[in-house]
């Protein structure tokens, strides 16, 4: 029989406890950093290249965003992306 997703969720979380997940990423142009408030939430901050870089990513957040749990996703730090003049 298989696991619901709560119990599979919770082998993953005793898995990878203690493991410090990444809270930088980069998205179309922006730099993006998992921000915690004093209020203890957690949000999303991004930080664009350009304005049509930032444009982009609001209405791709805005249009639909899709969050899939994936245990076997490899997480790993990207290459800085070069820096070109416009």
């Amino acid at each position: 029989m298989s696991d619901t997703i709560d119990e599979t969720l919770e082998k993953w979380k005793e898995k990878t406890e203690g493991i410090e997940l990444p809270v930088n990423f980069k998205i179309l142009g922006c730099k993006g950093t998992i921000v915690t408030g004093e209020d203890g939430k957690r949000h999303i901050e991004l930080e664009c290249k350009t304005k049509s870089h930032r444009d982009e990513a609001a209405a791709i957040f805005e249009e639909e965003i899709i969050l899939r749990v994936n245990p076997k996703v490899v997480l790993e730090e990207l290459a800085p992306e070069p820096v070109t003049e416009r």
